[in-house]
């Protein structure tokens, strides 16, 4: 009997070019899974017939927006995770669920391995790889970017051509672009050289802030226990929320990032981020926590918010770390709930004001004025024993100068 493999398939050059080259160099039955994290019709249209028709014995696409966001991207917001201060993990954060869509697939139907068309020098081969090793050690893993003779992405392009496999993708604009609800990456082709500006048509998703409205929109977003509810005063499903902000925030060139960032296998590379409605949800969530989290529990999870940014970069999804991380955050923000005003402005999303139930802030002890509950002459003795420790080193030991 012919051994089945699951492919992950998105219909791109990389995973266009496995079908054929999986049947000829392994001798297996090609399944292909398909994840709808929300890339938008035109990424899916056709996809099956065309999996079918370049040699896939099945191709199955599962609906996976709204276990998408609320079962990755939400608790990565609710963490405030944000890889190296800017990438807000658009491509990472949905790895998990495709890869345990694909395991199920393989499972259902019997399958050897799982295969996938990430590089040999790429985050995702990792994403991938240990999810598959965390939920199904069982199965055989394909890397063919680790073996094959296919070198870069113009040897797959001439690939595809010589296979009569239809792609996107030209020699001329070979940018490799990956997208879902959360975000649109974009990497490749010119973009590998830092000193080269973003050519204007490499942004899909948001105006160019210069072409942007001249006048400011105020947007209102609503959260329940640091999960976002709704936009506007109306409660909307976690799909529709993104998608209406998603738009609102294009349109005011809201969301861009051109960063050089630190690769989990060791190299520097540059990419290029579209996550407009989540650069609304994270200024927002920041201001309301702010307004409803006590200090020293907010400064705790600051502290880990980086730690949360690198399990879901590094691709440890399915770890006990980011289980016990969770439950911490859930706990950490279970009174962030409120209403935030954003103002959009030429790329920039501004909180410009709070309001919440659990509202910790006292204009009473904040006022500049006398008020209850605090008295200025109790802050002598508070400042002398604070300083006490630096106090004593400076008699001793000259305050530690040389």
């Amino acid at each position: 009997m012919t051994k089945k493999t699951v492919l992950a398939y998105s219909g791109g050059l990389d995973t266009s070019i496995l079908i054929p080259w999986l049947k000829e160099n392994h001798g297996v039955e090609v399944h292909c899974l398909a994840g709808d994290v929300g890339q938008g019709e035109e990424e899916l249209e056709g996809l099956e017939a065309k999996a079918l028709a370049t040699g896939a014995a099945s191709c199955r696409v599962v609906d996976l927006k709204q276990a998408f966001l609320t079962e990755t991207v939400w608790p990565t917001l609710r963490a405030l995770a944000v890889y190296e201060g800017r990438y807000l993990l658009g491509t990472s954060v949905a790895r998990p669920l495709l890869a345990r869509a694909q395991v199920d697939y393989a499972r259902e139907i019997g399958a050897s391995s799982v295969a996938h068309g990430c590089t040999g020098k790429g985050n995702d081969q990792v994403r991938f790889e240990l999810a598959y090793m965390a939920l199904a050690p069982e199965l055989e893993i394909i890397a063919p970017w680790r073996t094959w003779e296919i070198k870069s992405r113009e040897d797959a392009i001439d690939y595809a051509a010589k296979h009569g496999i239809p792609i996107r993708q030209t020699k001329a604009k070979i940018y490799s672009r990956d997208a879902n609800l959360w975000h649109i990456s974009h990497e490749g082709g010119p973009l590998e050289d830092p000193a080269c500006a973003p050519p204007d048509d490499v942004w899909m998703i948001t105006k160019d802030p210069r072409e942007a409205p001249d006048e400011p929109e105020v947007v209102t977003v609503a959260f329940e226990g640091a999960v976002p509810v709704s936009v506007g005063g109306r409660r909307m499903a976690p799909v529709e929320l993104v998608e209406t902000l998603n738009r609102v925030a294009g349109e005011h060139g809201v969301g861009r990032v051109d960063i050089v960032e630190n690769r989990l296998v060791g190299m520097k590379s540059r990419g290029l981020y579209e996550t407009p409605g989540g650069t609304i949800l994270y200024e927002a969530l920041r201001s309301l926590r702010a307004l409803t989290m006590e200090r020293d529990t907010l400064q705790l999870c600051e502290r880990l918010a980086p730690e949360y940014a690198k399990l879901v970069y590094n691709g440890t999804w399915f770890h006990p770390l980011r289980t016990s991380l969770d439950a911490f955050f859930t706990e950490a923000t279970k009174f962030v709930t409120g209403e935030v005003r954003v103002r959009l402005f030429k790329g920039q999303a501004t909180s410009i004001a709070a309001t919440s139930p659990h509202s910790l802030y006292s204009e009473n002890l904040a006022t500049f004025a006398e008020g209850e509950g605090y008295s200025q002459a109790d802050s002598k003795g508070f400042v002398r024993l604070f300083g006490l420790p630096g106090t004593v080193a400076a008699r001793i030991q000259g305050g530690g100068r040389a």
